[in-house]
């Protein structure tokens, strides 16, 4: 962890990190292959991986406890994530990734847009100040 910092954000700059990797790993890894393809290996090793996690860690015990809402909202993320990476890859294969993980970063003036109306979540006069930058530094990426 980062000293100093609430645990979120070191998981959310870990995230950031990781999601750079994989548009990069991504780019030069949907040469030559369908994009959709590309989108099924990665999910297979995604799968692999969580379940040796979740194996070595004993947490499949939990399982059935997850409530049924929960199992719906679950699967409807699920669904969405990919969908997701799917139009993300199909993006990748004829952009260029400087291009197109700035604009897939969209996601977070919607979250920030959805969280509010849908959650009930509250930014700041600030926190919306750099969400509507977000949003603009996306578009212009794109554009220039």
């Amino acid at each position: 962890m980062i000293a100093g910092a609430a645990p979120w954000l070191t998981w959310a700059l870990l995230s950031a990190t990781f999601a750079a990797l994989t548009a990069v790993c991504a780019k030069v890894g949907v040469d030559g292959v369908d994009p959709d393809l590309a989108t099924l290996f990665r999910t297979i090793v995604i799968g692999v991986v969580l379940t040796a996690l979740l194996a070595g860690t004993g947490k499949f015990d939990r399982v059935g406890a997850i409530a049924l809402r929960t199992w719906v909202f679950l699967v409807l993320s699920g669904l969405a994530t990919g969908a997701s990476w799917l139009c993300y890859f199909r993006a990748l294969k004829v952009g260029d990734a400087a291009r197109v993980a700035p604009v897939d970063k969209l996601s977070v003036v919607l979250v920030a847009v959805l969280g509010a109306t849908l959650l009930g979540e509250h930014l700041s006069l600030r926190g919306w100040t750099g969400v509507a930058l977000i949003g603009a530094g996306a578009v212009c990426v794109a554009l220039g």
